[in-house]
């Protein structure tokens, strides 16, 4: 049986480019790359090694903390830090483990899990979030 074959339509206003139109944006692609790589190694570097957390340890805490700390659904924790539900279930369980963050069910959707933060999560964010800003700051400028 052959196998099916997929294909891109293109926009009726779109069209193919020629090769050297194409590296500038394959270029500005792989900039944008590197630079996305580069940054996430020095944060998870720099927060590993004075925080002893994980870069998407310190995502939830900082979504969390920017929610006012309230209690956050996780299927919407995972839309908005750009995590998979199985990764994120991962780091919020390190979470939990840690003390950091308590997860609960939702009494109307037993399916729905709820993430929030403890006074030892808002902490580690506090003493943390410098070192992050600082690495995005040197990272990015």
């Amino acid at each position: 049986m052959p196998k099916p074959t997929t294909s891109v339509e293109l926009p009726p206003t779109a069209s193919v480019e020629s090769p050297t139109e194409t590296t500038g944006l394959v270029a500005e692609w792989r900039d944008l790359l590197t630079r996305h790589a580069t940054t996430s190694c020095a944060l998870e570097k720099e927060l590993q090694g004075r925080h002893h957390i994980g870069l998407s340890e310190f995502e939830t805490l900082d979504r969390l903390i920017e929610a006012g700390g309230e209690s956050y659904k996780m299927s919407d924790l995972a839309n908005d830090i750009y995590l998979s539900q199985s990764a994120l279930s991962r780091a919020v369980a390190r979470l939990e483990r840690d003390g950091l963050v308590g997860r609960t069910l939702c009494t109307e959707d037993r399916r729905a899990i709820f993430v929030c933060l403890t006074d030892k999560g808002r902490e580690v964010h506090a003493q943390a979030a410098p070192t992050h800003r600082g690495v995005l700051e040197q990272e990015l400028s």
